[in-house]
Protein backbone atom coordinates (compact mmCIF):
# COMPACT_ATOMS: atom_id res chain seq x y z
CA UNK A 1 0.00 0.00 0.00
CA UNK A 2 2.89 2.45 0.86
CA UNK A 3 4.70 1.67 -2.43
CA UNK A 4 1.37 2.38 -4.07
CA UNK A 5 1.26 5.88 -2.32
CA UNK A 6 4.41 6.94 -4.30
CA UNK A 7 2.66 5.78 -7.58
CA UNK A 8 -0.01 8.37 -6.86
CA UNK A 9 2.03 10.94 -5.70
CA UNK A 10 4.39 10.38 -8.98
CA UNK A 11 1.15 10.35 -11.17
CA UNK A 12 -0.32 13.51 -9.52
CA UNK A 13 2.96 15.20 -9.94
CA UNK A 14 3.04 14.67 -13.20
CA UNK A 15 -0.72 15.51 -14.25
CA UNK A 16 -0.02 19.45 -12.50
CA UNK A 17 3.60 19.73 -14.32
CA UNK A 18 2.52 18.74 -17.96
CA UNK A 19 -1.03 20.60 -17.42
CA UNK A 20 0.31 23.74 -16.32
CA UNK A 21 3.52 23.27 -19.35
CA UNK A 22 0.37 22.38 -21.56
CA UNK A 23 -2.38 25.50 -21.22
CA UNK A 24 0.06 28.40 -19.68
CA UNK A 25 2.00 29.16 -23.21
CA UNK A 26 -1.08 27.88 -25.49
CA UNK A 27 -3.38 30.95 -23.24
CA UNK A 28 -0.03 33.23 -22.96
CA UNK A 29 0.26 32.83 -27.03
CA UNK A 30 -3.85 33.44 -27.77
CA UNK A 31 -3.86 36.13 -25.15
CA UNK A 32 -1.12 37.97 -26.94
CA UNK A 33 -1.61 37.25 -30.82
CA UNK A 34 -4.81 38.01 -30.34
CA UNK A 35 -3.75 41.58 -28.77
CA UNK A 36 -1.22 42.37 -31.14
CA UNK A 37 -3.51 41.49 -34.25
CA UNK A 38 -6.07 43.93 -32.89
CA UNK A 39 -3.52 45.98 -32.16
CA UNK A 40 -1.45 45.77 -36.12
CA UNK A 41 -4.43 44.98 -37.71
CA UNK A 42 -3.21 41.74 -39.25
CA UNK A 43 -5.73 39.02 -37.29
CA UNK A 44 -5.31 36.36 -37.49
CA UNK A 45 -1.39 36.35 -38.27
CA UNK A 46 0.23 36.73 -34.70
CA UNK A 47 -2.26 34.48 -33.54
CA UNK A 48 -1.16 31.65 -35.87
CA UNK A 49 2.16 32.50 -35.39
CA UNK A 50 2.55 32.31 -31.79
CA UNK A 51 0.44 29.28 -31.08
CA UNK A 52 2.43 27.55 -33.81
CA UNK A 53 6.16 29.05 -31.22
CA UNK A 54 3.88 28.14 -27.89
CA UNK A 55 3.20 24.78 -29.74
CA UNK A 56 6.94 23.91 -30.84
CA UNK A 57 8.42 24.81 -27.14
CA UNK A 58 5.72 23.08 -24.98
CA UNK A 59 6.45 19.57 -26.98
CA UNK A 60 10.39 20.50 -26.44
CA UNK A 61 9.41 21.37 -22.60
CA UNK A 62 7.21 18.06 -22.40
CA UNK A 63 9.63 15.95 -23.91
CA UNK A 64 12.32 16.90 -21.94
CA UNK A 65 10.22 16.62 -18.99
CA UNK A 66 9.16 13.38 -19.79
CA UNK A 67 12.65 11.91 -19.95
CA UNK A 68 13.25 13.17 -16.42
CA UNK A 69 9.82 12.10 -14.71
CA UNK A 70 11.10 8.20 -16.47
CA UNK A 71 13.96 8.58 -14.20
CA UNK A 72 12.16 9.51 -11.61
CA UNK A 73 9.72 6.30 -11.75
CA UNK A 74 12.53 3.76 -12.77
CA UNK A 75 13.54 4.48 -9.09
CA UNK A 76 10.33 3.76 -7.62
CA UNK A 77 10.55 0.26 -9.42
CA UNK A 78 13.43 -0.76 -8.04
Amino acid sequence: MASDARYYRLAMKIFADFSGTIAIPAVLAALSGKWLDERYGTEPWYLIILLALALTLTAMIVVRKAKKYRVEYEKLMK
